[in-house]
């Protein structure tokens, strides 16, 4: 039996934000602020306001430490995310990792807006890790907006009215009769105006007022929200300058590699360690026995050199030899056959059921059909690393991490220290889409620091990350469904066949949500699952569950809308139902009117129902998840050697007020790409154990040249702003694969396209 201790996000309380997290977290007492590392050299009233005193609210529940040098600088601090200089420069604290969704960006953007500073005055500085007083300070599950607007759009509309009294004190005015704009305070009647610098150390010394008694601006009121605004890191990012976690360095640094079994579980039995000791550049080998946990510290051997290139030279030349009694013997090969089985017979467990769906079924017109999807990399194109340095009693660390507050725990209980001891540096990550998330890198480089005593950065290699993801998790749906006499969708059965480790729970992000449209929407729906015994680690990939289960839903409903011979537009739209939310107050659920609208917008951007060339045609998907409505149209042409060119995708969202337009943009198109590349030629396969992918030579990203063109249209409306990285990804695959069954009549019920010989 194997006893691997699996990762397990869906279990994990921090990782319920990927479904719903929108905790809320209370101001803290001073001593246990202190304990986490708040400044102790802060004056108490300062720290007060820091920490969040009586009536302080929302806003300075979410402060943080006052940041070190402020004082000295002679910058007046307003809260955990907002100081001014005075110089005038406006210094914006951003609490979220940046791992390329553009958090940095658009975080600053909320204060700055409700602030009313002129943007150009900004400067942004990375926050410190501290969520005993800023709360969540991860990136997923598309929940950094959602989860941050409100406590910034009161962080920054406080600082703007103890501003505002300060200048009102001054002038012996009313505040009523005070506006502000551009980083100014202005008086109307008498032609006064003071720049926030001059204004700032009188207004940081005012009392903090009640958060829920300042006013925030309309959605009609923005001047900076909505605009574009380019990334606060594209300067850097396009002249090379050091921004990533693989760009660190720190005096006497060393260079670390760490070697782990191929297949997930193995421990090491020997290893040619004193041969490696002897190459150049090679300061010490030694084998760690981890601690059984996936997501932290699996056994494996560490070499240390003077350089990365002299420890990955010496990787190159270890010879390890495995006990791979406890470890994984996954096949690929044998999932699909035994999900093909399996299929055959009635589901192990029911997940949902509800009306008569046999009686529909009789009375109707029926379709059946099995799909199946693999699993899925992360490849981001920055490799796990991690840089740390151990103290003696403390431990430091510069990390490219999604989810660096999470750690916390982690990397102190393997290094043996309190929590207050573990001090970690956000760094920008080159990629993320779920997989730093886990922070097995940050877990290594902690026990590998603890025994080398000076600055070491442990790197991975390209291999590695192929070989040690926690993948997107493969899966196999047996649909049944049927449409009545009158075309109209009557019932909907789906038997999902999905992975797990320990046989009662699906492995992290192999579930599927029971209420997914159309079975929110539709009387007769039957859901079970069935599971097959796997040990590859699993973990949230871009849209999880989503990402695949929306192409089964959107391409079989595609199906039966070809079956009954009706417009498939016409079918979604009636298949909605009439506008309604599906949960009653709760604005993070699917509302059938935004999903319509969403649907009708992109199918008249796209020119839908216009006549196409032969084996060209149009394909229309829907698709909710993370909280935002997306539809999508791809225009897509095959031609007689089956290979699929798509020309252009127009997609419509609603995620209530857009940010900063530039960003959302490029969430689109990024979301479009990276879901054609991986429906084309992507997929992970495993035998023994090990996965056969290595490198993008075996895991081809889809090239500039087929890249198609994206149109993005957005309906902007004054609910609650959700995220943006996740939902516009599921549609793209039913789209383009409706558009192939339009143009060609060939059914993708395998992906990828090249499983069933299509290329591009």
């Amino acid at each position: 039996m194997n006893q691997i201790a699996p990762v397990s996000f869906a279990s994990d309380p921090y990782f319920s934000d990927i479904i719903s997290e929108m905790e809320t977290i209370a101001p803290r007492p001073v001593d246990e602020l202190r304990a986490q590392g708040v400044d102790a050299g802060a004056s108490r009233r300062q720290f007060l306001k820091l920490a969040g005193g009586a009536g302080a609210g929302l806003v300075l529940a979410f402060s943080a430490a006052l940041p070190r040098g402020a004082e000295a600088a002679g910058e007046a601090v307003f809260n955990a995310y907002v100081r001014i200089a005075p110089s005038g420069a406006i210094i914006l604290f951003n609490k979220a990792p940046e791992v390329g969704q553009g958090i940095k960006t658009s975080f600053p953007m909320i204060l700055a807006e409700h602030l009313d500073a002129d943007w150009a005055d900004v400067v942004i500085e990375q926050a410190p890790i501290n969520p005993a007083v800023y709360g969540r300070q991860s990136a997923g599950g598309s929940r950094s907006t959602p989860t941050g607007w409100e406590a910034h759009r009161r962080a920054g509309a406080v600082a703007r009215a103890m501003l505002v009294s300060a200048a009102a004190k001054d002038w012996g005015v009313p505040e009523s009769e005070l506006t502000t704009e551009k980083s100014t305070v202005l008086h109307a009647k008498s032609g006064k105006r003071a720049k926030y610098g001059d204004l700032a150390v009188k207004a940081a010394a005012l009392p903090v007022p009640d958060d829920k008694t300042i006013p925030l601006k309309a959605r009609k009121d923005y001047k900076l929200l909505g605009t574009r605004v380019t990334g606060v890191d594209a300067p850097k990012i396009v002249t090379g300058q050091p921004l990533y976690g693989i760009d660190q360095k720190q005096p006497g640094m060393v260079y670390a590699t760490y070697t782990k079994c191929p297949a997930t579980g193995g421990k090491v039995a020997r290893a040619n360690l004193d041969e490696i000791k002897k190459m150049p550049g090679v300061k010490d080998a030694f084998v760690i026995e981890g601690n059984g946990r996936v997501s932290e510290v699996m056994p494996g051997v560490a070499i240390i050199a003077t350089s990365t290139w002299a420890a990955f030279k010496a990787k190159r030349a270890l010879n390890v030899t495995w006990d791979e009694s406890g470890a994984s013997k996954d096949s690929w090969t044998g999932f699909m056959r035994d999900a093909k089985v399996i299929a055959a017979k009635a589901p192990a467990a029911m997940l949902k059921q509800s009306g008569d769906v046999e009686a529909a079924f009789t009375g109707g017109k029926t379709l059946e059909a099995f799909y199946g999807y693999p699993y899925l990399s992360h490849a981001p194109l920055e490799p796990q690393n991690c840089t740390a340095l151990w103290h003696g009693d403390s431990i430091e660390f510069w990390a490219p991490s999604q989810a660096p507050d999470r750690a916390l725990d982690q990397l102190a209980a393997l290094a043996g220290v309190d929590k207050s001891k573990v001090l970690i540096h956000q760094v920008r990550a080159g990629g993320g889409f779920g997989r730093r998330l886990s922070n097995d890198y940050m877990c290594e480089v902690a026990v590998i620091a603890k025994k080398v005593g000076v600055p070491v950065k442990l790197q991975w290699t390209r291999e590695d990350d192929f070989a040690h993801d926690f993948y997107r998790p493969g899966g196999f749906h047996q649909m049944k469904g049927a449409v009545d006499s009158k075309g109209r969708l009557a019932a909907w059965s789906d038997h999902f066949i999905t992975v797990s480790a320990d046989g009662k729970e699906p492995n992290a992000s192999a579930n599927m949500e029971t209420d997914a449209f159309p079975a929110s929407t539709l009387g007769n729906v039957r859901i079970g699952q069935t599971f097959l015994a796997s040990q590859t680690p699993t973990g949230p990939w871009r849209a999880p569950r989503t990402n695949a289960i929306a192409w089964v839903i959107q391409s079989f409903l595609h199906e039966l809308s070809s079956a009954a011979g009706r417009d498939h537009l016409e079918f979604l739209l009636e298949a909605m139902g009439e506008p309604r939310w599906l949960k009653p107050k709760d604005e993070g659920a699917l509302n059938t009117g935004r999903a319509a609208a969403v649907i009708k917008l992109a199918a008249e951007k796209a020119g839908w129902g216009k006549p196409m060339p032969k084996g060209r045609a149009l394909g229309l998907a829907f698709f909710f998840s993370h909280s935002g409505h997306f539809a999508e149209v791809a225009d897509v042409s095959v031609d007689a050697n089956k290979r699929v060119t798509v020309h252009k995708v127009t997609v419509a969202g609603d995620i209530g007020p857009v940010i900063n337009m530039s960003g959302a943009e490029t969430q689109v198109q990024g979301a479009v790409i990276d879901g054609l590349s991986t429906m084309l030629g992507l997929e992970v396969t495993m035998e023994n154990g090990r996965v056969q992918q290595a490198n993008f030579d075996s895991y081809p990203i889809l090239r500039m040249k087929n890249a198609p063109d994206v149109e993005a249209h957005f309906i902007q409306s004054d609910f609650p702003p959700t995220g943006l990285g996740e939902p516009a990804l599921p549609p793209l695959a039913p789209a383009v694969c409706n558009a192939i069954f339009t143009a060609t009549g060939h059914r993708i019920r395998q992906l990828p396209l090249m499983r069933e010989n299509f290329t591009v």
